[in-house]
């Protein structure tokens, strides 16, 4: 039986906004995520190597925020959620931490984009070798 095919990453995430030059600056501005380049030299933002999780949820869960017409919400992993946070927040951004962190997987905070769009934060738990 041959081996099957599986895929070796996320190479994009795509998705419609109002003012999309202001949103890449915001994530930018925030994230360290560089803009789409215009040209085929420049290369793109590279992601550090670490875990990703793929799951699609329930048309009617609120886990998302409140306003069920987001129909996605992107998690970042960070390497440290409280700078993370601190550096948001000097940025005019509310955050929320997630009052039960920490979890067995890592500890969470949540911001909106400008558009109202939901990006969970995710500092992952260090497990000791």
């Amino acid at each position: 039986m041959a081996e099957k095919e599986v895929i070796t990453g996320f190479g994009g995430f795509f998705f419609r906004g109002k003012d999309t030059k202001a949103l890449a600056v915001w994530y930018h501005d925030n994230f360290g995520i560089d803009p789409v380049p215009s040209d085929y030299e420049t290369l793109p933002w590279h992601q550090a190597e670490g875990p990703t999780v793929f799951a699609p949820f329930s048309a009617d869960t609120d886990y998302f925020g409140p306003d069920m017409s987001k129909t996605f919400m992107l998690n970042f992993r960070v390497r440290n959620l409280e700078k993370m946070v601190a550096q948001l927040r000097a940025n005019g951004n509310e955050v929320t931490l997630d009052p039960n962190n920490p979890y067995p997987n890592g500890s969470f905070a949540r911001v909106y984009d400008p558009e109202g769009n939901p990006i969970e934060l995710w500092e992952p738990q260090h497990n000791p070798a």
